[in-house]
């Protein structure tokens, strides 16, 4: 007997109204538009009213999957939240969500995997539906980046965004769905990007604000060459686990963080940029968010069709580092 596959087979997604250009961030740190363009490939990116939390944003999103797919809350049976910017550090974001969704069957929780927050949901949701556990699993990234950005500091305020993507994992009853999955972490890398306090080692303290460190801290150099290499390597590390390879990709979908590393990893696969979704221009990088935002531009852009293969990949704080291919399963869009 076959193993059950679980398929996405709805999505949405929602970004806050207001916009901020690179050259409203001139405004405000010593930097330019195209000092921000040639470095990370970023124009503008999508910023939350105050008074705004990550649940609102990934309720927004996920009523839109549901709608699309054509059910209620009710039908969802597990909720899983990636995100590294918690409406509060408990209760989980997961259970702010469960209640303002109205999903009253559903149990679920967060998981913090920073900028391949996403892809690890996706995997750990898709054992629940290949299990035969549940039939409904809502796999959400969401991120409020600029609530923990020091606008002081040009080198990381420049690069995030805020927004929300929800994608419905259901049993695939044909050749697509999630076809496997290469998730690894590298605790060592650590230091290098972070935010230094507002945990049990450093609680918040007068000390503590005064010294900037509930805000992400970054060491460029070190993230950017690890991410560079690591995007690739994971990448076709699921491949070769699948027998396939780059030539094989229809699509490739990954972390939005710096528009130099996408090109990376896609000369290292050897695929043409009509197989690569960018859309870092657009809202920069939005940390978990970033990849189902990415699979929204490219079934608005029409390049995703049914039975297309698909490879997501991320690399994010921590290090953590994931890659899924999917045979893409195609439901009505918009």
């Amino acid at each position: 007997m076959s193993r059950v596959r679980a398929r996405i087979t709805s999505l949405g997604r929602h970004v806050p109204e207001r916009v901020m250009t690179n050259a409203d961030l001139e405004k405000i740190v010593d930097t330019s538009d195209e000092w921000i363009r040639t470095r990370t490939g970023i124009r503008q990116r999508h910023v939350a009213a105050p008074g705004t939390g990550t649940s609102d944003l990934a309720v927004r999103a996920a009523r839109e999957c549901l709608e699309r797919r054509g059910i209620g809350p009710g039908e969802v049976e597990l909720i899983i939240v990636a995100t590294v910017t918690p409406d509060m550090l408990f209760p989980a974001t997961a259970c702010l969500v469960q209640d303002k969704l109205g999903a009253h069957r559903a149990w679920g929780f967060d998981l913090q995997a920073a900028c391949s927050g996403f892809v690890y949901a996706l995997a750990a949701g898709a054992q629940f539906v290949e299990s035969g556990t549940h039939k409904r699993v809502l796999v959400i990234g969401a991120e409020i980046m600029t609530s923990i950005l020091n606008y002081k500091d040009r080198a990381t305020c420049v690069l995030f965004g805020d927004g929300a993507g929800a994608v419905l994992l259901e049993p695939s009853d044909d050749e697509t769905g999630l076809l496997g999955f290469a998730n690894e972490i590298d605790g060592s890398g650590g230091c290098y990007l972070r935010m230094p306090a507002g945990g049990s080692l450093r609680p918040a303290s007068h000390e503590t604000v005064d010294q900037g460190l509930h805000y992400v801290h970054q060491e460029g150099q070190h993230v950017f060459k690890y991410a560079v290499r690591k995007m690739a390597d994971a990448s076709v590390q699921v491949l070769e686990k699948l027998g396939l390879r780059g030539e094989n990709v229809d699509l490739f979908v990954p972390h939005q963080a710096n528009i130099r590393i996408i090109d990376a990893a896609q000369h290292r696969l050897g695929l043409p940029d009509g197989k690569v979704v960018k859309n870092i221009d657009r809202y920069g990088n939005t940390t978990a968010a970033t990849i189902p935002l990415a699979l929204a531009t490219a079934l608005d852009e029409k390049r995703l069709k049914h039975g297309d293969l698909v490879v997501l990949a991320s690399v994010g704080a921590g290090f953590t580092v994931g890659a899924a291919v999917l045979r893409w399963h195609g439901f009505p869009w918009p």
